[in-house]
């Protein structure tokens, strides 16, 4: 009997000894007058143990057989359902196995089964709570995780993930190469899809930022900052109107950062248990399965309904601003070379001040390249070999010419002022000439 049974047991002798009504007793112990009737009426029956509970020590009348506990520890025994929590593990038993149980009675399954063990909290570094932005679009949380993903039973992938920051509705991809052609073909599948957000919040990896080179002696405190050219990205996004704000730290992206977490735990083990191997089906569950789940569970309403989302109109050309961009000259023969080829123009497409004048080359994410002066594309041709104007032979270089003395001992005891005088050497000359004839 415990102290809480004991202290009801007090009122109610109260009350059968008309010390208070049943009324008083009812306000006291919490009860209708009703309940206060049955226990004087079971106190009289079975005395004291009437204010304990007749179920106390027995098994609930809803629990769960032995026999399908032992099965669930037995299916959560497999090789595929390794590291699963109590929460993503109910999960699975009631999709996969038809097994209904709430996750706190997994959990104590799994304890008891040895396959979950309870961890004591940490306290970690705390940061600086910032609020979500009030609409959906107004900020867009941008980034990538490098992760084995398939467990080494496929290649190796990379997961682009892009998170609003208002209702955490997630858009990503599963890729080979973290590289700027593949962020761009899922920033255009974004705008295609929802439109053009104010911001991207992202950090300052290559991609989106050119770093600024010193030398490694050289401070730079006192040096002011020198404005660098946009990177292929950030020219993109300045072209379609689209702000690009740096992330100084992983913590300043944190949602972003947390969904990668998510996805890493409970992404990786789904995939694992639909046997997952390549690119395309990795892609395809993350579609079909895992986005679907994280809009219904973890997204969020917005506080202003407003969609901050802009369309794209007809001066947002997505094939030329999401493409490498480089500046060419014209040459005298109307020509350009880019990427180790020469083109041609169009003969017909030749106007007054093209020649030695700089295009924009974009090479596209088709694999197409478009040369554009001014406001007008300007049609292009790959010049066949032949055509191709001809190197001019390389120049032998010249030998070194000889200089200093013929021999080792040349010169070696010359002395200008023991030498005779010039005069004496010209008289000596002429002496001898008459001599001759």
């Amino acid at each position: 009997m415990t102290q809480a049974d004991r202290d009801r047991l007090v009122t109610l002798k109260k009350a059968k000894k008309k010390l208070i009504t049943q009324r008083a007793a009812a306000e006291e112990l919490g009860l209708s007058t009703r309940q206060v009737k049955r226990l004087l009426y079971a106190l009289k029956k079975r005395g004291d143990k009437a204010v304990i509970h007749g179920l106390r020590g027995k098994p609930s009348n809803r629990r769960i057989d032995e026999a399908i506990e032992r099965e669930v520890v037995k299916i959560l025994s497999a090789d595929v359902y390794r590291g699963f929590g109590p929460t993503l593990a109910a999960e699975y038993l009631r999709k996969k196995h038809g097994i209904e149980a709430s996750k706190e009675t997994v959990r104590q399954w799994m304890i008891q089964g040895k396959l979950w063990r309870a961890k004591a909290e940490k306290l970690e570094q705390v940061h600086v709570w910032r609020p979500r932005r009030s609409r959906y679009g107004e900020l867009v949380q941008w980034d990538t995780s490098e992760h084995d993903w398939l467990e080494g039973r496929g290649e190796k992938l990379y997961l682009i993930a892009m998170i609003d920051d208002a209702t955490s509705r997630l858009f990503a991809r599963f890729v080979r190469h973290d590289t700027s052609e593949e962020n761009m073909k899922l920033l255009w599948s974004y705008l295609e899809k929802f439109g053009r957000p104010v911001a991207f919040y992202m950090d300052k990896a290559s991609m989106f930022q050119t770093a600024e080179k010193r030398k490694k002696d050289e401070p730079g405190v006192d040096k002011d900052p020198v404005e660098m050219p946009p990177t292929q990205i950030g020219r993109g996004l300045r072209e379609l109107g689209i702000t690009w704000i740096a992330a100084h730290s992983p913590q300043a992206k944190g949602r972003v950062e947390r969904n990668f977490q998510t996805a890493q735990d409970r992404l990786v083990k789904g995939m694992r248990v639909a046997g997952v191997k390549t690119l395309e089906e990795a892609n395809q569950y993350l579609e079909q399965d895992y986005m679907v789940w994280w809009e219904r569970e973890l997204t969020v309403e917005p506080s202003n309904p407003d969609d901050a989302h802009r369309p794209l109109d007809k001066s947002h050309n997505l094939a030329a601003s999401l493409s490498h961009v480089e500046t060419r000259q014209v040459g005298n023969n109307y020509t350009i070379r880019f990427d180790a080829e020469l083109y041609q123009i169009d003969r017909a497409a030749i106007v007054s001040g093209l020649r030695r004048a700089n295009v924009r080359v974009e090479k596209r994410l088709d694999g197409s390249l478009a040369v554009r002066y001014g406001e007008r594309y300007l049609p292009v041709t790959v010049c066949d070999v032949a055509d191709r104007p001809k190197a001019s032979p390389p120049v032998k270089a010249a030998k070194p010419r000889r200089t200093g003395q013929r021999g080792s001992d040349w010169g070696k005891n010359f002395d200008l002022k023991k030498g005779p005088k010039v005069w004496q050497v010209a008289a000596e000359s002429g002496r001898r000439k008459g001599t001759t004839e």
